[in-house]
């Protein structure tokens, strides 16, 4: 089975995130240039989901990753990249820990 977007979750996770980071459904309207509060009301009770285009605005509004936005049926794991220094500090703790 594919994943699948929670729309309700998804809208409490934004609405949440806004609280948080003090931003008013008037000041996404104006930053995403929508014509009217409706389309996010409607993100935010869980009726519709932002387009792709709109999502990766409020990511950037909000200041979170897009993948934080969205909650669904998949687990998110983020990528971690390490370089080389890291990969060698990174084996000495797990061999200082283990003994």
């Amino acid at each position: 089975m594919y994943p699948l977007i929670d729309k309700d979750a998804t809208g409490k996770q934004i609405k949440r995130i806004m609280d948080y980071r003090g931003i008013t459904v008037k000041q996404i309207q104006e930053a995403l240039g929508l014509s009217c509060v409706q389309g996010i009301y409607h993100w935010i009770n869980g009726i519709s989901l932002p387009s792709l285009d709109n999502l990766y605005a409020l990511s950037e509004l909000l200041q979170v990753p897009m993948d934080s936005l969205v909650c669904g049926s998949r687990k998110y794991v983020p990528e971690v990249w390490y370089d080389a220094q890291q990969l060698r500090l990174l084996a000495y703790y797990r061999k200082m820990y283990a003994a």
